[in-house]
């Protein structure tokens, strides 16, 4: 009777024993899961983040859009960012500038509109210009042709460094602001006025 009862359990013990997973099935998993978790541990963290600065002057609404790069304690300009060469103002895609109504800027009328925001930076002053082609990679398809505006800027020089890229757009008066951009220790800015 006894070697009955152990012959009716032997199926059901190699049954049980099939559907056991085997310990380096289990520690397959086991590596297999400290791996998907060390990978969401250790993503990077974006080294020019997108963002924007805008405001409202009167009723104008001025938009500016572009990706914030950090020095990192790199040489900028005249260094990653060569003297005397058209840069787009960020990195990544140009940098663009948005106003609903039209604005004076060195005395000179920017429509309403989107447009590209470029500078050659320099030791002295930089020049700064507004494009029609707003949507394009870095400065791959710039064209001085298609320049709404071009002007001159007096950079000011600090002491202590700007890490990541930034624009602001100030208000000064209801129909007046101010335009800067500063990164590591130079920072450029420029007047416009909302034209009534």
């Amino acid at each position: 009777m006894k070697k009955l009862r152990i012959l009716l359990m032997l199926p059901l013990l190699i049954l049980s024993c099939k559907n056991e997973p085997k310990p380096s099935e289990k520690q397959d998993h086991k590596n297999h899961m400290e791996t998907v978790d060390t990978k969401e541990e250790t993503k990077k963290p974006v080294l020019s983040p997108h963002t924007s600065a805008m405001a409202m002057i009167g009723d104008a609404h001025i938009h500016i859009d572009y990706s914030s790069p950090g020095v990192r304690e790199r040489i900028i300009f005249g260094g990653l960012v060569g003297y005397e060469s058209v840069w787009q103002a960020g990195a990544h895609n140009a940098t663009w500038l948005e106003t609903n109504k039209d604005l004076v800027i060195d005395g000179k009328t920017l429509p309403s509109g989107k447009y590209g925001f470029f500078v050659i930076p320099s030791k002295g002053d930089w020049t700064v210009m507004i494009n029609k082609n707003w949507n394009q990679h870095g400065k791959d398809d710039f064209d001085a042709k298609d320049d709404v505006l071009k002007f001159k800027v007096t950079p000011t020089i600090s002491d202590t460094i700007t890490e990541h890229l930034e624009y602001k757009v100030k208000e000064v008066s209801k129909t007046e602001g101010i335009i800067s951009m500063a990164w590591e220790k130079v920072t450029i800015n420029f007047p416009f006025k909302v034209k009534q």
